[in-house]
């Protein structure tokens, strides 16, 4: 047996969840780029758990689902206040509140492909208003409850901030989430996919997943752009920061891909949300910077920007805390781990892989005093 670093290359599972092929990515076989211009998060949620799209009244009874569902247990505002909230992550506050959803859910061990969705339905409800109420609790403030007669997006922004959106903004965060939705078997999927096999439940399976994309080089990706704009500073810093980055052969967040070679299909799309936004917040040189650092990176490193780019300068654009990014990448990233989690258990064999051993050879205990 001979070890692949980072299983590149491995096919690991059959799916009909999402597919990325010669650059285009795909949920069930619609392009991504259709989805983008034309589909609610709702939409796609439905396309990822049921492997279609939804008819008129299929995506109006989610919605009400997803609606009555929103509600958290007061108990995890309460862990949220007890926290220190001064130097906690909001992905390890999200971590612990989505594992404590599961004791107070008593279909948690229930195994039923119908008590599985109903799961899916509340975990997929509650972690939007998870992520607001913390980010609300640690400013002093009180959690907002949701509306439900807004949608996934409106109501996310509306809990974050405390008043309706705009009709721009909430474009954007769809798109956002859209876009984040699902990705093949990126490793905070592989990782729910893996918890899951064991016949563990939905909640360890989210948890085990926010635990993957809690990681800097998944997930943490967007966050660390929006920490290299604002150490940039101005546009007249660029051009210094960059080359002085790339002749010391040092990583720039944001760019290349484990998978995509000629660029990651999404990030097209934050792209032009990012230049309408930072106009209308009055950043625009948030945009020109990003735009200046990837010419700059993709001229000398042939690296394109892959989808945390662009994606940092949106939210930041949407008033949303830089340390929240990762969160909201969970957030929409429920919906593509639910859809393999349940793919997992409706055909589940249990994933054990190899090691390839490079320790040494057969060796012979000696008692303590003689070592």
């Amino acid at each position: 047996m001979t070890a692949t670093r980072g299983l590149e290359g491995i096919v690991a599972a059959e799916s009909k969840i999402s597919s990325i092929i010669d650059d285009t990515l795909t949920y069930v076989g619609y392009n991504i780029d259709d989805l983008a211009e034309n589909a609610s998060f709702e939409e796609v949620v439905y396309l990822l758990w049921h492997t279609r799209l939804p008819k008129a009244d299929e995506l109006a009874e989610l919605k009400q689902q997803l609606a009555e569902n929103a509600a958290i247990p007061q108990d995890i505002i309460a862990t949220f206040k007890a926290m220190p909230l001064n130097t906690v992550h909001p992905m390890a506050a999200l971590r612990t509140a989505i594992s404590l959803l599961g004791v107070y859910d008593e279909e948690a061990d229930e195994m039923t492909p119908e008590a599985n969705y109903r799961k899916a339905i509340r975990l997929q409800a509650k972690i939007s208003t998870i992520v607001t109420a913390f980010s609300r609790v640690r400013r002093g403030l009180e959690p907002v409850a949701p509306k439900p007669e807004l949608g996934y997006a409106a109501n996310f922004l509306y809990m974050l901030h405390g008043k309706e959106p705009e009709a721009i903004e909430i474009e954007a965060f769809n798109k956002a989430l859209v876009l984040h939705a699902d990705h093949e078997l990126n490793a905070s999927t592989f990782t729910a996919r893996v918890c899951v096999a064991t016949l563990s439940d939905v909640y360890s399976g989210i948890t085990a997943a926010i635990g993957a994309l809690k990681g800097p080089l998944h997930g943490g990706a967007n966050e660390q752009v929006m920490r290299m704009l604002s150490e940039i500073g101005t546009i007249d810093n660029v051009e210094s920061w960059v080359q002085n980055k790339l002749d010391n052969k040092e990583k720039i967040m944001g760019f290349g891909h484990r998978v995509y070679r000629k660029g990651d299909p999404r990030a097209k799309h934050l792209r032009l949300m990012s230049e309408k936004l930072t106009k209308l917040t009055g950043k625009p040189e948030l945009y020109d910077m990003s735009v200046k650092i990837h010419d700059m990176v993709v001229g000398q490193k042939g690296l394109p920007a892959n989808v945390d780019f662009f994606s940092a300068s949106v939210y930041d654009s949407l008033g949303i805390e830089h340390d929240l990014f990762t969160p909201i990448f969970a957030v929409s990233r429920t919906s593509g781990w639910i859809a393999h989690i349940l793919e997992q258990y409706a055909n589940n064999r249990l994933i054990r892989p190899r090691a390839e051993y490079v320790g040494p050879g057969i060796q012979k205990y000696v008692p303590v005093d003689a070592r």
